[in-house]
């Protein structure tokens, strides 16, 4: 979502000398994107970001693959057993060559920085408060917040009380909808939210701590540094690369006089995958309209929808934290009754999150602690699952 920021003090002119008032050099760190040719942002720190004192260990982290039958799945994901800070609390669930979906229950405060060497995250917050820290500045957490962290900035999560969310790690950039952007990169009068929505880093002033730990992803696992130099040593920064957070409640649905296919819903993409927001919302206005969705068969991706709150008028069953896969190759829809209990509804007060990805996606071992193993038959007429 690149849009211009400046914040804190800069020099007039990039690459040149920018002095503290005793007459130090700040030192000046280039974060870019494409090899010097896309977005980037200029930093300017206190003391050098390069000052490694010491290398720790390297965590592995190995992606494992679950083998199972290719069928339809719901897993409650509210069951999962799982607390720590934001690295140790969280499982992932799916997987592909472009995506890692997980989910985490945040139970501490970070007391390490992170950085994602590879990938770009963004994570949605079903429940709780906190603060996101980097260094370009903080933001506030709330319920309902896309946290978007492009790969390469450092942070940290404090929280005020118990996170749940849900992790979406993306191998390309992550971007809004090319269509609602027009040649300079403005969102459209036509998109469902605009540049005032998106919340920008408030600038903090410069740590001065020393040795502080931080965590970097890369390939394989997580690989432990101290530096010399708290990295949020910041006096100032300017540029198009940044984290930020759009809150889910700030799209604006897109409604019609019949149904709307899933892509008026969505809300960011990457070369592998989008993310569409289910808010509340109008239900269609035509005299002989059908609020509740027709059966689909998405030839070309596997669906995940985490449902975070309201009433799911298509499902059955489905409770808050739950997520439905319903992978390619196998029509889905309402399950039976749903369709007859929407007409003549007038709206619907649902929150959820659906990722369409364009490979197939695989699954991890933790999903066999919260798998509904019946779900897959809840199509049948009035749900006459074998008991």
């Amino acid at each position: 979502m690149p849009f211009y920021q400046k914040r804190g003090k800069i020099p007039s002119k990039r690459h040149t000398q920018f002095l503290n008032k005793n007459g130090d050099l700040y030192w000046e760190e280039l974060i870019s994107r494409g090899g010097f040719s896309h977005i980037y942002s200029n930093v300017y720190h206190v003391h050098p970001p390069t000052a490694i004192k010491r290398v720790g260990e390297f965590k592995t982290l190995e992606l494992k693959e679950h083998f199972q039958t290719h069928r339809p799945h719901h897993l409650n994901t509210s069951k999962l057993n799982l607390d720590g800070d934001y690295l140790s609390s969280r499982a992932p669930l799916f997987y592909n060559q472009d995506i890692i979906i997980s989910k985490g229950h945040m139970t501490q405060s970070m007391k390490y920085l992170y950085r994602n060497g590879r990938r770009d995250e963004i994570i949605f917050v079903h429940s709780g408060k906190g603060k996101f820290l980097s260094n370009f500045g903080s933001l506030n957490i709330n319920q309902g917040d896309y946290i978007v962290i492009p790969r390469g900035i450092t942070w940290q999560i404090q929280i005020n009380e118990k996170m749940h969310f849900l992790i979406i790690e993306s191998k390309d950039p992550v971007s809004t909808p090319d269509r609602y952007r027009n040649e300079f990169g403005q969102l459209l009068e036509h998109a469902p939210f605009c540049e005032r929505d998106i919340q920008t880093p408030n600038f903090e002033n410069p740590k001065n701590e020393q040795e502080i730990e931080v965590k970097v992803k890369v390939d394989g696992g997580i690989q432990s540094y101290i530096y010399s130099y708290h990295p949020f040593d910041l006096v100032g920064w300017d540029g198009y690369y940044f984290p930020y957070i759009l809150n889910i409640n700030n799209f604006m649905p897109i409604t019609g006089k019949i149904h709307q296919p899933p892509p008026v819903h969505q809300t960011f993409k990457s070369n592998g995958f989008v993310i569409c927001s289910f808010v509340p919302r109008l239900f269609d206005y035509h005299s002989k309209a059908i609020p509740a969705p027709y059966a689909h068969s998405n030839v070309d991706s596997d669906e995940i929808i985490f449902y975070s709150k309201g009433e799911f008028m298509s499902r059955k069953g489905i409770e808050k934290e739950s997520i439905t896969f319903h992978p390619s190759g196998l029509p889905h829809g309402p399950q039976p009754g749903k369709i007859e209990e929407s007409l003549g509804a007038k709206e619907t007060n649902e929150i959820a999150v659906m990722i369409d990805t364009f490979k197939p996606l695989k699954t991890t071992p933790r999903i066999n602690e919260i798998d509904d193993k019946d779900y897959p038959l809840s199509w049948l007429e009035n749900d006459l699952r074998p008991r």
